[in-house]
């Protein structure tokens, strides 16, 4: 099994109440994903309880079958469009940790 794990910090420009919102809509971008995309077990995002000595703003915490499921999962179609929806047009920094579980 892959852990695939993603770290993003939304645009300063935004405001409070925006980087809430779109917070939201990553969330359930993203986790609406479970069920429709084949080798993905679980994916999970953290939006809340973030404390001041963080430098970043959400977290995706998900659990595919292989490396293959992973790849698959990145340019499948419902993923595709959550990104470049959701998730993109408000991110300025993403950082990615991909590594095998038992």
């Amino acid at each position: 099994m892959v852990r695939h794990i993603i770290l993003w910090k939304l645009k300063s420009e935004l405001g409070e109440a925006e980087k809430s919102a779109v917070k939201k809509e990553i969330k359930a971008g993203l986790e609406a994903l479970k069920g429709q995309i084949p080798g993905l077990i679980d994916i999970k995002v953290i939006i809340d309880g973030r404390l001041d000595s963080s430098n970043a703003d959400l977290m995706l915490d998900s659990l595919l079958e292989s490396e293959e499921a992973l790849k698959g999962y990145a340019v499948h179609p419902a993923h595709v469009a959550v990104a470049n929806g959701k998730v993109r047009p408000y991110t300025e920094l993403r950082c990615c940790l991909d590594f095998e579980v038992d």
